[in-house]
């Protein structure tokens, strides 16, 4: 690709779930580089949550930002150290006077990049309109002279994802100059194959997740089964396999538009990399 040394390479990690997640990816990183990474961590800490531990783990491995879901307030120590969780995004339609930070500011190669994490509604838990409260920060950001934004919505419906993409393109876009870099879709840990630039806009209507490959988007196939063939409430357990997927998305981001976009999609056996990692954690 000419002119590389030009672009802004950002690695962007679909929901790392439980321990072979989290080994996963501190594997690849140690050994593939980018200007910026950003992972969704909601299921992190044995499938629900993010424990304090988790984050400062993970906050060595190279991993710039965190972005979350409805999920972030699974483990009780998220509300002690949220306020002070610098690199921690958590969804920013959360009604006013909810702990944390829905969108933040980083810089990468001299550039001033917002972050801003949103939930969806469709099939979700009530919650403020992201329609109404992303474009609105998005017009804050812009009055502050930010000039690129990456959006990690996290929302069920495929519908609503591209959508609600394409709405913000729109709104804030054009093809010589897109304020809005990046629109990443999480939640279902099933990545999508239709990664494209749109409207100078990297986008994917979902990441995927990493975690065990062997499971049931991350949890354990018999329990995931026995709650879904029977409606019967079943504690999830989470899946335990040294062999790991890791999905997730390559952007390259130039002056005024995202220029490439390229899906992760690899398994890995995390043993091979084993003494590399401290592997004594929460789960």
């Amino acid at each position: 690709m000419s002119g590389d040394s030009d672009l802004i390479k950002i690695l962007f990690f679909g929901d790392i779930t439980g321990r072979a997640g989290r080994t996963a990816v501190k594997n690849y990183l140690a050994v593939n580089k980018a200007d910026f990474v950003i992972a969704n961590i909601e299921n992190a800490s044995h499938g629900f949550g993010l424990t304090k531990k988790n984050y400062q783990d993970l906050s060595l491995s190279g991993i710039n930002c965190f972005t979350s879901g409805n999920h972030i307030w699974d483990k009780k120590d998220i509300y002690e150290y949220i306020e002070t969780a610098e690199n921690l995004v958590r969804p920013i339609n959360y009604p006013d006077g909810t702990k944390g930070c829905g969108s933040r500011v980083f810089e990468i190669k001299g550039e001033k990049f917002a972050i801003i994490n949103a939930l969806g509604r469709v099939f979700m838990p009530p919650i403020d309109s992201p329609w109404q409260v992303v474009p609105d920060e998005i017009r804050r950001l812009q009055a502050d002279g930010i000039k690129n934004i990456i959006i990690d919505f996290h929302a069920e419906a495929t519908a609503e994802k591209i959508c609600f993409s394409k709405y913000l393109a729109k709104e804030f876009n054009n093809e010589e100059n897109a304020l809005i870099k990046a629109f990443l879709g999480t939640h279902t840990h099933v990545q999508t194959a239709d990664e494209k630039i749109y409207m100078g806009m990297a986008y994917i209507t979902d990441a995927g997740f990493c975690g065990t490959e062997d499971s049931v988007i991350g949890m354990d196939f018999m329990t995931s089964m026995k709650r879904l063939s029977t409606s019967l409430p079943e504690r999830y357990e989470i899946a335990e396999s040294t062999i790991a997927q890791i999905n997730g998305v390559e952007i390259f981001i130039g002056k005024r538009r995202a220029t490439l976009i390229k899906r992760i999609n690899i398994t890995v056996d995390n043993n091979r990399n084993e003494s590399e990692v401290n592997v004594e954690d929460d789960g």
